[in-house]
């Protein structure tokens, strides 16, 4: 809620956020925290993150060399860290909310090849500039205040142009619409037993060398820091006392806002706006959190992957199940599962009749992916899932591997499978996208042509729920809205066949299967969509709720 501040401004205020010492020092949650307690406080806040790589957008890198890719409901791929701005503020953003250095360079360039340029030499001063602090007001449009995080390091090379649009906006706006903050790294020598500022104050005099002052420092740090390195900090960054901000580890990154705010980082923040006392209703959050910190119950999931190395790939995923869990007064405890090892172990266990990495959990879950790798070790979990009434969820790719398990195992399709892993499939339960529109003639869905081959359906669609399933059971509604990311389809031929097997389609969405449960199972539910993409702290996803509720109701003693 509000306390005393002043009139809102029709104009919006910004807040760059940029990063020094070395990346990954928490940009993102930092930004999410800021426009948390703004938001708590009564203001309307939008956020902006700029990735500085020349991809035009990471659809098409690796998982495991960019992490996840979130996808926004206008069907836009962007970075991970704007699934976290949706996660902590509760609303949707869209493509304006990320851009990079691919989209800005490409944009400029269409335009001279139109003329738009009049003839004249195109540079990064004043029109790729000029470009990127256009995208910066489209995206604070309508807005109270516009969080902007420069992903990077200060200091990089790629991000020098967008310091330069920081440095112009602060010039024209002014000081009361326009403040820096800076997170930085004050690093422990333990063998010294010292927490060291120097680093910071190179990184912010890097940052005054080309013209940008910050308001405020963050101090990413494992232990506080006393009073006169604050000061120390605070004398030779330049920056008010109470602007040098501590922000140690914390707990759960849902914890973080608190942090700050006890910190007193909105002082800052109201003064240098001129606010007033800014006093926000955290009083939610905060019985959240401390029920992500101190649960009563706990239940642990088999997560069955093939990114494993990086984590960060299903990062959607896993924040959605700790919203759940904490909705649910439940720590939930990830048992990371190889996929790829899972079927051998699997068969070496059963040859020896001893125990296999599935008989530790209470429930299952199989995330999306694409790609053969791994694929055996998956149908291998779902299976068990099945055969032991074990809970399961399948998403994306899990569905699609439940429905080829379910075909070859129970209706004895034994060459059931997907095209993208045999093109010449002789039995093509599952396949491309554009093969189903163009041979069936249903109505057209969105999609989108991807650079690596093929179509992609992106974004938010519509999915009419069956009564009586146990998917309209957990969201409750007779048609629901969720996010997609992929290119291949349950084939609506083989429908009446799973049907009549004892499969039942749950969820369809203009003749797509989008949802299947057995109803001889105790909970055994898949869906196409990716239910993660709109999961956030105060409104966890029905489905993955759901999930949790039947994993902690037939949890197993081990």
């Amino acid at each position: 809620m509000q306390s005393t501040q002043s009139p809102k401004s029709t104009k919006p205020k910004y807040i760059f956020v940029t990063g020094g010492v070395l990346s990954s020092l928490g940009k993102g949650i930092t930004s999410s925290s800021i426009a948390t307690l703004l938001q708590h406080s009564g203001f309307n806040v939008s956020i902006l993150k700029i990735d500085p790589y020349i991809n035009v957008d990471p659809g098409t890198m690796s998982p495991l060399e960019h992490g996840e890719v979130f996808v926004t409901s206008d069907g836009a791929e962007t970075d991970l860290d704007i699934g976290h701005y949706e996660r902590f503020l509760n609303k949707d953003f869209h493509k304006t909310n990320n851009f990079t250095t691919g989209q800005i360079y490409l944009s400029v360039i269409d335009k001279e090849r139109r003329g738009e340029y009049l003839g004249k030499t195109i540079q990064i001063v004043p029109h790729i500039v000029d470009e990127i602090k256009h995208r910066i007001h489209l995206a604070g449009a309508q807005s109270d205040f516009l969080i902007v995080e420069l992903g990077g390091t200060v200091g990089d090379m790629e991000g020098m142009p967008y310091l330069e649009a920081m440095r112009q906006l602060k010039h024209e706006l002014g000081s009361k619409q326009v403040i820096s903050v800076h997170v930085t790294l004050i690093p422990l020598i333990r063998a010294a037993g010292e927490l060291k500022t120097k680093p910071t104050q190179h990184s912010v005099q890097e940052l005054r060398r080309i013209g940008i002052s910050p308001q405020i420092l963050v101090a990413r740090c494992e232990r506080t820091l006393d009073k006169e390195l604050k000061k120390k900090l605070a004398m030779s960054c330049d920056v008010d006392d109470d602007s040098v901000i501590v922000a140690k580890d914390s707990q759960s990154i849902y914890k973080c806002p608190l942090d700050l705010l006890q910190e007193g980082i909105l002082v800052p923040i109201a003064r240098r706006f001129n606010l007033g006392e800014l006093s926000p209703n955290m009083d939610e959050w905060d019985m959240l959190v401390k029920k992500i910190i101190s649960p009563k119950d706990s239940i642990t999931i088999g997560f069955v992957g093939k990114y494993l190395s990086l984590k960060e790939s299903y990062k959607s995923l896993t924040e959605a199940l700790i919203h759940a869990g904490a909705h649910i007064n439940t720590r939930v405890e990830i048992l990371w599962i190889d996929s790829e090892s899972l079927q051998n172990s699997a068969q070496e266990s059963a040859q020896e009749g001893g125990k296999c990495a599935l008989d530790e959990v209470d429930s299952i879950l199989i995330p999306g992916g694409f790609g053969e790798r791994g694929i055996e070790g998956k149908l291998q979990a779902i299976k068990y899932a099945r055969e032991r009434n074990i809970p399961l969820l399948g998403i994306c790719l899990g569905m699609q591997l439940a429905i080829i398990e379910y075909a070859r195992n129970v209706l004895g399709i034994a060459e059931a499978n997907s095209t993208e892993f045999d093109k010449e499939a002789r039995e093509p339960i599952i396949y491309l996208i554009e093969d189903f529109i163009d041979s069936q003639g249903k109505k057209q869905v969105r999609t989108h042509s991807s650079p690596m081959g093929g179509t992609m359906r992106l974004g938010e669609y519509a999915c009419a729920i069956k009564k009586g399933s146990k998917l309209h059971a957990a969201y409750k509604q007779d048609c629901i809205k969720e996010r997609h990311r992929h290119r291949y389809e349950v084939n609506p031929a083989y429908k009446q066949r799973l049907e009549e097997g004892g499969m039942l389609i749950s969820g369809e969405s203009n003749g797509l299967i989008e949802a299947i449960e057995l109803a001889n199972h105790p909970w055994f539910v898949a869906v196409q969509f990716h239910p993660e993409f709109t999961s956030r702290l105060k409104n966890p996803n029905p489905i993955i709720l759901e999930f949790l509720r039947q994993s902690l109701a037939h949890k197993r003693v081990h």
